[in-house]
């Protein structure tokens, strides 16, 4: 476990263009989801669940770079159709705007400790997503932050 006490995950977005895509797309979903709260339904069950609920969060990858997280609340299990269980990552509402990180595309989700996880943005600087996601990623690699 790192010194923090917890892990988090990492997760393309796919389909979303920049954080106000996923935040639209969440309140669209939230009438029809257990408590209102936005879920990511995965087929695997993280092995290091405890340490995800100590306090993690899902950061999301738009377009290879990480630009936002949520705090996940719970795991959950979700029956499927196919009589196949999955594991219903629960999140809190609020979208945290995150400095830009690239990362390379990967399937499913990736551990990431919470040493190598990106800092939040301040408050006055969460419109900086609109800048192109390639753009964001350049100006990180340079250290402009």
């Amino acid at each position: 476990m790192d010194k923090s006490g917890y892990v988090n995950l990492l997760k393309l977005c796919v389909g979303a263009e920049a954080v106000e895509d996923l935040a639209a797309w969440q309140r669209q979903r939230a009438p029809h989801l257990p408590g209102g709260l936005p879920r990511h339904v995965t087929r695997m069950w993280p092995k290091r669940a405890e340490e995800i609920l100590a306090g993690g969060s899902l950061y999301w990858v738009f377009k290879g770079v990480v630009l936002a997280r949520q705090r996940v609340l719970r795991l959950d299990e979700v029956p499927g159709e196919d009589g196949i269980t999955r594991c219903g990552i629960v999140l809190d509402p609020a979208l945290i705007r995150t400095e830009a990180l690239p990362r390379r595309p990967f399937q499913g989700w990736r551990y990431l400790s919470a040493d190598d996880a990106p800092r939040d943005l301040p408050a006055r600087r969460t419109g900086d997503d609109s800048l192109p996601p390639a753009l964001q990623a350049a100006l990180a690699d340079i250290g402009v932050r």
